[in-house]
């Protein structure tokens, strides 16, 4: 439903006012937006509503690809959701640098950003302004305002499903929240609607309330199998919960590997099943070659009815530049960006000619050590990510600008990685099984079981290793080398700290500082440590 997302333009109070301390990057509505009554006239207006809240993970606006955008103060392509998103999570590591020189991005890479970068600064608004709108959906569609409109029999039940989805939502961004910022600002849809200065929550409580919204809500989404594609099911729900939990130690300060474990095996023991060519997981097909039978939650991608010059349009095209042909890459340009840094290379055996298949990288008239970050041929290309389906064959967009790829956001071989690492963390399962799963994985990557790894090859760092094979410009790089205690002041990779070789940075870099432009107005929030 939200690859056919219309524009369905909205004025809540409680979305228009919702921090809105923000000066330069403000929450502002449109003068022709609707008012609550007007917009929830049909029960389809409910599931037109539900389709904005998914749509905010893939697009950045209203009408897309730009021109009236959600928020105000940075370039609309830029503050699309997965493209801040997947900067944070990858441009501060080994994974990517960025040869561009818009503002502060690259600050990112080298760790040196401040409270004042807007890269940061839109991150933060943007997971706000998406847990804003989930709170007014959630306030719109409580039984009792449903019975004064009306509303019941089976359409009534179907809403009252999608308050699961924008729960799971909802908690996803709050996530997000904690990962990056540990202590963001906190408002419910339990809270007035209106202008008033949000309260900080600390990560621990930030924490617990997540892991409550997700065991409330397990049981009363659609079960796996029963969604439609793209929307939230049972097994995204204990996805999220696994990938709470295993990073538990670093949220909280207590580990809680056995509850890893606990929804790492449920989501092991669905019909999920890995795919049996790792590339298809990244074409413009990936929603029906068989991958979708290993992505549990993708951000969606369709090349006529989802356009944005961020997600899957930035991802793709960003890494194409030199010698490449845009075409290969079924878009209509390369916009000569992203690469990776030799660090990420040099984890495959045989480097950019390695026998494993997950080893997707462009070498011809690209050097692999990086000495101008701002010149693309400096770092080996890569090309996991295309708009061109198993036959090579275009997405849809006929301009070649936008592509049909969806974004695997989380996929089973993330949960195979997970047992593991919680197995080795003391969470429970078996060595056995741990090593099964992940020789699962290295048997597709070679296409046999030559490189299967034994019982007593398995360990911690072989685990960040594999992950970093597996799930490169997937999201997930930057939370990882937090949890294993080498992001920051520890661990070097080129260009960290802004010199060729790498060099350590302060600790309080595992967390991203609160916008100084936020702190300037709300008084009630305090700065992370270090800003």
């Amino acid at each position: 439903m939200f690859k056919t997302f219309k524009s369905i333009l909205l004025v809540f109070l409680g979305v228009a006012l919702f921090w809105s301390c923000e000066s330069e990057l403000e929450l502002l509505p449109e003068d022709n937006r609707s008012t609550a009554e007007a917009t929830f006239d049909s029960p389809e207006a409910y599931k037109q509503f539900l389709a904005k809240l998914y749509a905010g993970l893939s697009v950045s606006g209203q009408q897309g690809p730009a021109g009236d955008a959600d928020l105000q103060g940075l370039d609309e392509g830029f503050s699309q959701y997965l493209r801040l998103y997947w900067m944070m999570q990858e441009l501060t590591t080994e994974m990517a640098v960025i040869g561009w020189n818009d503002g502060t991005i690259k600050d990112l890479h080298a760790q040196n950003w401040t409270s004042g970068n807007e890269f940061i600064r839109t991150m933060y608004s943007r997971l706000m302004y998406q847990v804003a709108l989930n709170n007014e959906f959630l306030r719109q569609t409580t039984p009792d305002l449903l019975d004064s409109r009306g509303v019941g029999g089976a359409e009534r039940e179907s809403i009252l499903g999608y308050r699961a989805e924008a729960r799971f939502l909802r908690a996803l961004h709050y996530y997000h929240a904690l990962d990056l910022f540990g202590n963001p600002p906190f408002v419910t849809e339990e809270d007035p609607i209106g202008a008033f200065l949000p309260e900080q929550i600390q990560s621990q409580e930030l924490f617990d309330y997540i892991a409550s919204e997700l065991e409330a809500i397990e049981n009363g989404i659609s079960p796996v199998g029963s969604a439609e594609y793209g929307r939230a099911n049972q097994a995204a729900v204990w996805m999220l919960q696994a990938k709470l939990y295993l990073n538990a130690e670093v949220y909280t300060g207590s580990p809680q590997y056995d509850k890893a474990m606990e929804y790492t095996q449920k989501v092991i023991n669905t019909n999920y099943d890995l795919v049996d060519d790792y590339q298809k997981l990244f074409l413009a097909d990936n929603d029906k070659n068989g991958a979708q039978q290993e992505i549990i939650f993708p951000i969606t991608f369709d090349g006529n009815n989802t356009q944005s010059y961020g997600g899957m349009a930035f991802i793709i095209h960003a890494a194409v530049g030199g010698d490449m042909d845009p075409a290969d890459f079924g878009v209509s340009s390369g916009w000569a960006g992203l690469r990776t840094t030799s660090a990420l290379v040099e984890q495959f055996p045989g480097e950019a000619e390695s026998d494993d298949n997950r080893a997707l990288f462009f070498t011809e008239g690209q050097t692999k050590e990086i000495n101008d970050i701002s010149s693309f041929t400096d770092g080996y290309a890569v090309t996991k990510f295309k708009n061109v389906d198993v036959d090579g064959n275009p997405g849809k967009d006929s301009t070649g600008e936008f592509p049909d790829t969806d974004f695997p956001m989380f996929r089973l071989a993330d949960a195979y990685l997970m047992y593991a690492e919680a197995h080795l963390q003391g969470g429970g399962g078996s060595l056995s099984e741990a090593t099964n799963l992940i020789n699962d994985l290295r048997e597709r990557a070679y296409g046999d079981p030559s490189r299967n790894i034994s019982e007593s090859d398995l360990s911690l760092n072989f685990i960040l290793d594999e992950r970093a094979r597996e799930l490169y410009w997937e999201g997930h790089r930057r939370t990882d080398r937090i949890r294993f205690g080498v992001f920051s002041d520890r661990g070097v990779w080129p260009w960290k700290g802004n010199v060729p070789q790498g060099t350590t940075t302060g600790a309080h870099r595992d967390l991203m500082p609160i916008p100084a432009s936020d702190l300037g107005v709300n008084t009630n929030l305090t700065q992370n440590p270090g800003y």
